[in-house]
């Protein structure tokens, strides 16, 4: 039997950080940058183009305030949903409210585009009814996060800036080995819009 995992990629935050250095007009998601493939795109699309294609139930949460994000979100399959706030724990519950009869949820971020595919393959099936899975890298949790269908409540209850990591209390946590320094590697300014693997 085949599970159904969605892909909920949380994409409203402001992005403050970035903006302070690049300026105000610049969307950190809409950002050339230089995959591990060599390829250069914008962050977000370098995150869409990692999700394993066999992840085919896709929503990105975002903003009315990022047209060009929710077109090529749609580009890669993804359902949109808008929403009004930028925080995680709203845009959480949003991506789960989309579909909340997945037997599973991948929780992606939108500003981290180094993950490698066989990073998120690993999380995906590690994920369980009553577990979270997560990767790890030189002993810290990274991203994405998979939590099984028990946990879909607690989701949906989420609200303001609070993300999930409260809820991996609930159930087992199911730690996933990575050599992967992308797990960590998010987008807060431009200089890590260019990855360093040393």
């Amino acid at each position: 039997m085949s599970r159904s995992i969605a892909v909920i990629v949380l994409a409203a935050g402001e992005g403050s950080r970035f903006r302070q250095v690049a300026g105000a007009d610049k969307d950190k998601l809409l950002a050339d940058c230089t995959g591990r493939d060599g390829a250069v795109r914008s962050v977000i699309e370098q995150v869409l183009v990692n999700l394993p294609a066999s992840l085919d139930k896709r929503v990105l949460v975002t903003t009315e305030a990022r047209p060009q994000v929710m077109r090529m979100a749609q580009a890669y399959g993804c359902d949109v949903v808008s929403i009004e706030s930028t925080g995680m724990g709203d845009s959480i519950a949003a991506g789960i409210a989309a579909c909340p009869d997945a037997d599973g949820w991948l929780i992606v971020l939108g500003d981290m585009p180094f993950i490698l595919p066989s990073s998120i393959e690993r999380v995906v099936a590690a994920i369980a009814d009553d577990a979270v899975s997560v990767p790890v890298q030189d002993g810290e949790f990274g991203h994405p996060v998979g939590f099984g269908r028990s946990f879909g409540p607690g989701l949906q209850g989420l609200s303001g800036d609070r993300g999930a990591r409260p809820l991996f209390k609930q159930g087992r946590v199911v730690e996933i080995a990575v050599d992967d320094p992308g797990v960590l590697w998010d987008i807060d300014v431009p200089e890590a819009l260019v990855f360093a693997s040393s």
